[in-house]
């Protein structure tokens, strides 16, 4: 068993000079705290993993597949490996925790 503090886990993302941590990676899973400041674009490209994002705080939109939607506290998004997706309209700083299926790289 692994336990992770949310406060901890921003610290230590704030301290850092990238908008995603990974905190825990297994075989089988990958988890991050991405942090996406107000106005700032979100440069991730897509993934080769399935993801799932929980949104802690903040708000904006997200675009997948054609799809526009508003997110905020509490919005789960899953979208498959492969599809190109974004945050974007970030008007309150986002974080989100990020869930990967896998990640096969090193």
């Amino acid at each position: 068993m692994e336990k992770f503090e949310l406060a901890e886990l921003a610290a230590r993302q704030q301290a850092g000079e990238r908008p995603y941590l990974e905190f825990l990676r297994v075989p089988d899973l990958n988890c991050g705290l991405y942090v996406l400041p107000a106005g700032k674009p979100d440069p991730q490209q897509p993934h080769t993993e399935d993801e799932v994002y929980y949104v802690i705080s903040g708000s904006g939109r997200f675009s997948a597949e054609g799809r526009d939607e508003p997110v905020g506290p509490g919005t789960i998004l899953y979208v498959a490996k492969h599809i190109e997706h974004r945050f974007h309209d970030i008007t309150e700083e986002l974080s989100i925790l990020v869930f990967f299926a896998s990640n096969p790289h090193p």
